[in-house]
Parts: structure tokens; sequence; C-alpha cells
């Protein structure tokens, strides 16, 4: 089973970023799909999570109306994109693959947004 994330990286406040979370091992289409995030000294924040057929989604009041949580279950791919970036998104950016039984998680992809 992996997950790998990718996309993350400096950005300056105001610009945005799309991270990608390639799935293997498993049946992705069976799998709710979220991401988190854990900003240093910080508790780690549930920031989007979307069903198995992509026709539900959640996202953190923090980030509605800036982040989009969307997947690709022929790629086997969940996206997560970044608008109008603020400092405080600043964190290492997980994904997260969940049935209720079993969850797996990613190495994480670090975002800094700084000027």
């Amino acid at each position: 089973v992996q997950l790998v994330e990718s996309g993350g990286g400096l950005v300056q406040p105001g610009g945005s970023l799309r991270l990608s979370c390639a799935a293997s091992g498993f049946t992705f289409s069976r799998y709710d799909m979220r991401w988190n995030r854990q900003a240093p000294g910080k508790e780690r924040e549930l920031v989007a999570t979307i069903s198995r057929t992509g026709g539900s989604t959640v996202h953190a009041d923090s980030v509605k109306g800036r982040f989009t949580i969307s997947r690709d279950n022929v790629k086997n791919t969940v996206y997560l994109q970044m608008n109008n970036l603020k400092p405080e998104d600043t964190a290492v950016y997980y994904c997260i693959a969940d049935d209720a039984v079993i969850t797996y998680w990613g190495q994480g992809t670090q975002v800094t947004v700084s000027s």
C-alpha cells in the first residue's frame, strides 16, 4: 500500500498550489479520502474529506472557499487545490485513505506560505 503526496513547496501569500496523492496497493474507489495537516506546535487538523464516489465533500471552515478536494478514481489520485494561501496554511499535508476499518497515511508534503 502506498500513498504518495506531491505538489508541496514554497509559495507567497495569495498564491496557489495543487497537491496530489497517488494511491496504489488497495482498491482506491472503496475508500473515503482525506487531507489533514499539521503545523509545528499545533494540533493535527482535518482539512477536507471526499467520499468514495466523489459525490460528497466537506471542507474545514478555515479553508472553505479557498481549498477544494477532488478525486479521480481512474487515476487513483486525490487532489487538494489550494488558492489564496495564507501564512497560517503552512504545515505538512497528509493524504489519508479510510474505509472505517483500515486507515492508510501518506508520508506528507510540506507547504510553506511566506513572502
